[in-house]
């Protein structure tokens, strides 16, 4: 498939199951979530929808609880989205934020380090 038009399905994927999960979703435990990107296969079989929380010791459960809820989210981003096969819905919780964080840290630690060597050379 197009990569520009599976990415614009990836962008669309994003707006619509945002939507669903604060408007349809009733269960509490899905209601924090933010989706962060939709990772959609080639053949459009499958998607990867990438979520995170604030509360990072509700991740599992909050992960289990999206996808239980994967058939009717499924079942409503058909009815939205216009495309001939939707694909089916896995949560998977995104650490790309909490990896960024985490090189950012080390990037701090060595400024600091090297700031403290400059003032020893000094």
């Amino acid at each position: 498939m197009n990569s520009i038009k599976l990415e614009r399905y990836n962008k669309e994927f994003v707006r619509v199951i945002s939507e669903i999960i604060q408007e349809e979703i009733k269960d509490d435990a899905i209601r924090f979530v933010t989706i962060t990107d939709v990772d959609i296969t080639n053949d459009l079989s499958y998607a990867k929808v990438y979520f995170t929380v604030l509360d990072k010791e509700s991740i599992q459960p909050t992960e289990m609880a999206l996808n239980k809820a994967a058939s009717f989210i499924r079942k409503k981003v058909s009815e939205i989205v216009k495309i001939r096969h939707t694909p089916e819905l896995t949560f998977v919780y995104d650490t790309s934020i909490e990896y960024g964080e985490r090189i950012e840290e080390v990037i701090g630690k060595l400024h600091e380090n090297e700031a403290q060597e400059n003032e020893r050379e000094n």
